[in-house]
């Protein structure tokens, strides 16, 4: 895969496949084509995921499994790729439907080449940095398991705005044990400071509980 990011064309169409594909193509973007929504989907299975970063540009109505239908199933794999969909004339409703439900955008066949490139390039920016959010997430993730049951208890305090002194009083051990786990906690965490501790721990959806 190319550092540009994939772009997935999911048409039952041949003719709208080929020709997007050598529209793209010819732009140096890197495409897969796919004839229907269910192939689309035993690619991303075979490949999981197919590429960190791309996008996908699905047709609205198709036989089997219609553009909305594949949107709700990627939604239920937590799928990062942005979507764009395609339409006719009388499917405009329905692509409205779509982006309600999470498409990033849609058009009208025919497709305006210039516009849908742009939007494109727009969809790969996005999947770029929401996979980019995934992977800190992930790292914080790891990180935060490798924190003791100790250590854990004092960031949770931390993060409530609880002082050296009352973590201890709450814990019913020393500030300085507190001093020890808080320093080690944050070095687990690559925090280089408290504020930054928190902030990472609060990404992780600490600030919840």
């Amino acid at each position: 895969m190319s550092e540009t990011g994939l772009i997935h064309i999911v048409d039952d169409d041949r003719a709208v496949r080929d020709g997007l594909g050598f529209l793209l193509g010819s732009l140096g973007l890197e495409i897969a084509t796919h004839a229907s929504a269910l192939a689309f989907l035993d690619a991303l299975d075979a490949a999981a995921p197919v590429g960190p970063v791309g996008c996908i540009l699905a047709d609205v109505r198709m036989p089997g499994m219609s553009g909305l239908e594949l949107l709700d199933e990627l939604q239920k794999r937590n799928c990062l790729l942005p979507v764009i969909m395609i339409t006719g004339h009388g499917d405009v409703p329905m692509a409205v439907k779509a982006m309600r439900a999470g498409a990033l955008d849609f058009f009208e066949k025919p497709v305006q080449g210039m516009a849908l490139i742009d939007r494109l390039k727009e969809a790969l920016e996005l999947s770029r940095t929401r996979a980019e959010a995934a992977g800190d997430r992930a790292e914080i993730a790891l990180r935060i398991d490798s924190l003791t049951a100790r250590e854990a208890e004092v960031a949770r305090a931390v993060v409530r705005g609880l002082q050296n002194k009352q973590i201890a009083v709450e814990l019913g051990i020393s500030p300085k044990t507190v001093e020890i786990h808080r320093h080690n906690a944050m070095g687990k965490l690559a925090a280089t400071s408290t504020a930054d501790m928190v902030r990472r721990l609060v990404a992780a959806g600490w600030g919840e509980t």
